[in-house]
């Protein structure tokens, strides 16, 4: 029987994050019915950081048709921007230069909420404060992002433009330009969101797994979450949360899933010391990016396609980390490393960069959460604070912009 939301394979290959340490989450099996005020369908990050948000003055269900964590999240390169994967100067042609500040602010406040969380929730995921560095490529070359770093310095975010000299001396690549952000981190994806759920049913939240959703049904008083058990569970409200599997019949416009491949080289590779403190990724299609994990393994990824199915043939995983380390190797010749693990996954593209958070059309009690582009874990922090103001009754002032 269909479920409730499309079913995709989302990965292959192995993520070096399936191995981490610390990932155990608490599961139950359900075995009655339940009422809560809030069921959330998904357990990556989007779900965890709703769970822990609301968990707190709230019942709390979590259910997911995969091990907490096992979907989209253990495939993040988890490069934790505020930068949008549109410009502020393109996002500000698409949606007006007021709308395209405040989208730039919230994202870059929120990079700090996740921060703050981590060092509050104290959830070992080797988070860490990285610079970013962008490099003009094939789609904004030197003029546009020296416009592009005025724009942003204009509004108070910590940007800079970079001449081709001093990206030369100071970095050892040649590329006619670059913007010098600060304020983004990296982090481990599956070891912070099992931390933000343990965190949650510490507060209470129950996390069910493995459970298909089949239907969810809403009414005047709440939903009614029927499942593969043969059980209901009845809420108050109801929070997709599911990543690249869309719920079924809600709208996604001027969205797409494509397909993208990650590499993680073993431990201690041989790179400049700058990097270990700098994100690097470039203003191109298909692009190339790359950090350095704590234990000092490189994580690259990029050429992403269009396919939404691409990333399933084995063969072509194999390709395309191939073309990303030659892409590595010859913006930065000094680097050495041996590919320890890749991996390829599905990916979401909107036309703004913007993700899509709000209430579901058609359905009372409902909102979805649908983060699309680069920015996934900070959006799913903005989301988890724009769905749990409107669940408390409240409104956040940024709402609007990501029902477009």
């Amino acid at each position: 029987m269909a479920g409730a939301t499309l079913k995709k394979n989302l990965r292959t290959g192995r993520s070096v994050w399936a191995d981490s340490p610390g990932l155990g989450v608490p599961v139950r099996s359900l075995e009655r019915a339940i009422s809560v005020d809030v069921a959330i369908i998904g357990a990556g990050i989007s779900g965890a950081f709703m769970a822990r948000e609301l968990s707190r003055d709230h019942s709390v269900a979590v259910l997911d048709r995969r091990p907490p964590l096992m979907g989209s999240t253990v495939a993040s390169t988890a490069m934790l921007q505020w930068e949008i994967d549109l410009p502020l100067t393109a996002l500000g042609e698409k949606i007006g230069p007021v709308d395209a500040a405040r989208a730039y602010r919230r994202s870059r406040s929120a990079v700090d909420d996740l921060k703050q969380i981590v060092a509050r929730e104290r959830i070992p995921c080797g988070l860490k404060d990285k610079a970013s560095l962008y490099l003009a490529g094939n789609d904004y070359g030197h003029r546009a992002l020296e416009a592009e770093a005025d724009a942003r310095a204009a509004l108070g975010l910590e940007s800079r433009y970079v001449g081709p000299a001093a990206l030369r001396d100071t970095w050892g690549m040649e590329r006619t330009g670059a913007i010098l952000s600060e304020g983004s981190a990296s982090a481990d994806p599956a070891r912070l969101a099992a931390g933000l759920l343990r965190r949650a049913i510490a507060d209470g939240a129950k996390v069910y797994s493995p459970l298909e959703v089949l239907d969810v049904l809403s009414d005047p008083d709440g939903v009614t979450v029927t499942t593969d058990a043969g059980l209901s569970v009845r809420a108050r409200k109801v929070i997709f949360c599911c990543g690249y599997e869309f719920p079924r019949g809600v709208p996604t416009p001027g969205a797409k899933v494509i397909s993208t491949w990650a590499l993680a080289s073993k431990p201690r590779a041989k790179c400049p010391a700058w990097l270990r403190d700098t994100l690097v990724w470039e203003a191109s299609d298909p692009y190339l990016y790359f950090r350095m994990a704590s234990d000092g393994r490189l994580i690259i990824g990029g050429e992403d396609e269009a396919d939404p199915l691409a990333h399933d043939d084995p063969a072509k995983l194999k390709r395309k980390c191939e073309t990303i380390a030659g892409k590595l190797k010859a913006l930065l010749p000094e680097v050495a490393f041996e590919v320890d693990y890749s991996w390829a996954g599905a990916f979401g593209e909107s036309a703004t960069g913007l993700p899509s958070i709000g209430p579901v059309e058609g359905m009372d009690h409902a909102w979805a959460v649908m983060g699309f582009g680069g920015n996934g874990i900070t959006y799913s922090v903005i989301a988890s604070q724009v769905v749990a103001a409107e669940v408390r009754g409240e409104s956040d002032p940024d709402a609007g912009l990501y029902r477009r």
